[in-house]
């Protein structure tokens, strides 16, 4: 059929057509349709016979009047349809029931004080869990179906919450409503990675009020939060928790980080060959004495000792935060460090530059008499280097004060990718990083027996052996690893989570995926993302 742009009435053909378009007017009958410009408008009337009144259930066929509603329905050939609808109020014959007239409703095609029939009301509805309110504007413009945000987040809030089943392996973990200030619990059936709900807080108390209302949870999955272990063991005594293994080795990644950067001298011994002259030797030492004295490191030292005296004085974490203006988490670093040194060992390291690999090059360069950066730059760039030149000029601008620059030798692996060789399987580490991380376990006792324990746990985590982490625990307390033994320490703390951990083949990688598409979800709803709203979204995007 092919509709004429016109502001005619159409055919009887033409109309009976547009029922074939529209299946959903099956409950009323098409009496006209004329197509206006974009719109398609339909004129429908009820049909004649008797209506139940909404509050008694009792049928009604006595007319009180007749009024036209306006109904928005889905498009069709690409036109926005109008449908006008002419409603029957009818009399209640009840002489018990409190309402005295009643409108008739048509099912399927409409509902109370709706302007748009179920048909688009549904489709809006998706549009508005999927995107949100601008976004989900938007892509109802192109449909075309205009809708305000507004309307889709008022959509939103009046989808009724799913009603889903007590799910025997639950999953709990944190997210930030605004990172360092606001957070909340989400829940997920790690069976079904189903969100079951969202409770406002981190703490232990909302988690076990909920435990305590819906019994039958067997399995919790958490991370190491102590909130949660107390609140999974007041409102679900019975359930068996289970510490997530990826948790376990990210507390695991953190110490051998601290080890690492405790031994750091370690990983800078002499290299092979002969020494070099007295001039590069004394440029080496002015160099480390100036990077020793910058502002970076007298102000983490002014910190840390700063830390440290409110810290002798009794004051707790948040009151130091408070006087000095720092993060508590930088505040709980500075407390776990032995000195500054430990701390400006993972600071100054950061991550690797790709400058690095060209640095030998450079020193033997201008030792040479080469002491143009420009001319530098551009021999570095025949050799692959793709950065900019003012990184260049800035590595040797301290060169020009000194006699020479330092000697020619690759620099030691930083702390953070010593850390990372440790952590990771053997068999992904390439020749020249194998090589690297043999030589220094050569130098360093400590640096290889922490090998040797990273190894032993990580078959332990991969192969579910948790019957060997108590030998695991005893041989790292037999040994000098000051920071394992912290770690040790936290495992036997929660013992038999992490047993469990480490046994079952529960864990909280569903509850991850939940709690990166709730970022997304706070991105899409920016500057309006409330608790309820978001806590809506999460529950039935699904």
């Amino acid at each position: 059929m092919s509709l004429s742009p016109c502001s005619e009435g159409l055919s009887c053909q033409h109309v009976r057509a547009v029922e074939l378009l529209l299946p959903h007017l099956a409950g009323v009958v098409v009496e006209n349709a004329e197509v206006a410009g974009a719109k398609l408008y339909v004129w429908a009337r009820t049909r004649a016979g008797a209506a139940a009144c909404p509050w008694c259930g009792r049928c009604s066929v006595r007319v009180h009047s007749r009024y036209e509603r306006r109904l928005a329905d889905a498009a069709a050939g690409g036109r926005r349809v109008v449908i006008r609808l002419q409603v029957r109020r009818l009399f209640c014959d009840d002489p018990g029931c409190p309402r005295v007239t009643f409108a008739e409703q048509v099912p399927g095609l409409a509902t109370r004080y709706a302007r748009t029939t179920v048909l688009l009301g549904g489709v809006l509805q998706h549009i508005a869990v999927a995107l949100a309110g601008r976004a989900g504007a938007r892509l109802a413009r192109a449909l075309p179906a205009a809708v305000s945000r507004s309307t889709l987040l008022r959509l939103i809030m009046a989808v009724p919450d799913p009603a889903r089943p007590v799910p025997r392996v639950l999953g709990v973990d944190d997210f930030a409503l605004r990172r360092g200030q606001h957070y909340g619990t989400v829940l997920i059936d790690c069976e079904s990675g189903v969100p079951v709900e969202l409770l406002e807080g981190r703490d232990a108390q909302p988690l076990a009020d909920w435990l305590a209302a819906h019994p039958g949870v067997e399995v919790i999955c958490r991370d190491r939060a102590g909130a949660y272990a107390d609140g999974a063991r007041t409102g679900a005594p019975g359930a068996v928790q289970v510490a997530d293994r990826w948790h376990l080795y990210h507390n695991l990644a953190g110490h051998v980080e601290k080890t690492v950067a405790r031994h750091r001298d370690c990983l800078a011994g002499p290299g092979p060959g002969p020494a070099p002259p007295a001039g590069q030797q004394a440029a080496a030492a002015a160099l480390a004495q100036r990077a020793a004295s910058s502002t970076l490191a007298s102000h983490v030292r002014d910190r840390y000792e700063q830390v440290m005296a409110l810290r002798a004085q009794g004051a707790g974490i948040p009151a130091i935060a408070v006087r000095t203006g720092l993060a508590r988490q930088t505040i709980r670093r500075y407390c776990q460090a032995e000195n500054a040194d430990e701390l400006l060992a993972v600071i100054v390291d950061g991550p690797p530059s790709p400058l690095d690999e060209h640095k030998p090059y450079l020193n033997q360069r201008w030792n040479q008499g080469c002491t143009s950066a420009r001319q530098l730059h551009a021999e570095l760039r025949g050799r692959g280097y793709r950065g900019s030149y003012p990184t260049v000029a800035r590595y040797l601008q301290p060169f020009r004060a000194l006699a020479a620059a330092p000697p020619a030798v690759p620099p030691p692996p930083k702390t953070r990718q010593v850390a990372s060789w440790l952590l990771r399987d053997p068999a992904t580490l390439d020749d020249d990083q194998q090589a690297k991380l043999t030589q220094a376990r050569q130098r360093c006792p400590h640096l290889d027996a922490l090998a040797g324990h990273v190894t032993e746990f990580a078959k332990i985590l991969t192969g579910l052996h948790g019957n060997r982490l108590d030998d695991w625990i005893t041989a790292v307390q037999a040994d000098d690893q000051p920071d394992l033994h912290s770690f040790a320490r936290g495992l036997k703390h929660d013992h038999d989570a992490v047993i469990n951990g480490l046994t079952l083949p529960w864990n909280s990688g569903v509850v991850e995926g939940t709690v990166n598409r709730i970022k997304m979800l706070k991105r899409q709803t920016y500057g309006r993302a409330g608790y309820p709203l978001l806590r809506k979204r999460v529950l039935l995007a699904t």
